[in-house]
């Protein structure tokens, strides 16, 4: 069973950092636009979400959400607030650190806005570069077969779901109450040909900040998108996991029998 770090007084978290693999879940989400009808913190919620279901299953330790990203596409509208690049992979590699010297044997940050992508990958590079702590960052895997799979609705644009069908679908299943289905709209823009490989920010495209159309979204259509997302991220992390319980397992070896640390000579 998972350890809410938020609720949990400190030697309940170090002794679930001694057990088993001894993970950490990290949700990072976003505080940005999703149109009039959803809460700027959907982004946050979801991640926050998936991380929960995640932790369970791996009987490893919540962590509290980064309620911040990288949401410069976005910060046209009003109401965004967006963390440089820098920062992003900069709170991941504190924490990391942090996480380390607490004993945790790994980090798993789920991520949950396209904008934190690069700064995560680069902080997870950073913590497994430096032998500081194995860190592995999840992007929705198992996501997109599941939006092909309940999709009703068209894509504004082939990989985009924005305050569409998609992602009020998950909101519905997380967080009914702050869904307002009465604000439901449309939107469709006409994107430039490099949308999508190059930079640029969403608001010249649409006012409301919806690309997509909500109005076929479901709860049920949520909860399947969640559970294909915590089941492709326990197939992506099965090795991750094993090597370290195995590296953890052989560390408890040396230990009581004596043997020399990793690395020592023996002579």
């Amino acid at each position: 069973m998972m350890i809410d770090a938020d609720r949990t007084p400190w030697p309940d978290v170090a002794a679930a950092f001694d057990r088993g693999a001894g993970l950490a879940v990290l949700p990072f989400g976003a505080f940005e636009q999703h149109g009039p009808h959803l809460p700027l913190g959907t982004d946050t919620a979801t991640a926050a979400e998936v991380a929960g279901r995640l932790a369970d299953r791996l009987d490893a330790v919540l962590l509290p959400p980064v309620h911040y990203g990288d949401t410069w596409n976005t910060a046209g509208y009003r109401g965004t607030l967006s963390l440089s690049t820098a920062t992003v992979t900069a709170i991941v590699v504190d924490l990391g650190r942090a996480l380390a010297a607490s004993g945790a044997g790994g980090l798993i940050v789920v991520n949950g806005d396209w904008g934190n992508r690069a700064p995560l990958y680069a902080a997870t590079r950073f913590l497994i570069d430096q032998g500081v702590l194995p860190t592995v960052t999840l992007d929705h895997p198992g996501m997109d077969d599941a939006i092909d799979d309940v999709r009703e609705s068209r894509a504004a644009a082939p990989g985009l779901a924005h305050a569409d069908e998609i992602e009020t679908s998950i909101m519905l299943r997380i967080a009914p109450d702050d869904v307002r289905r009465d604000r439901y709209e449309a939107s469709y823009p006409v994107f430039p040909s490099d949308f999508g490989t190059t930079p640029m920010q969403l608001h010249p495209f649409s006012a409301s900040g919806v690309f997509g159309d909500p109005s076929s979204a479901t709860a049920e259509k949520g909860e399947r998108l969640l559970e294909a997302t915590v089941d492709g991220a326990m197939a992506v992390l099965t090795d991750f996991v094993a090597s370290i319980e195995h590296e953890r397992s052989r560390a408890r070896d040396r230990s009581s029998t004596g043997g020399p640390a990793e690395g020592a000579v023996d002579r």
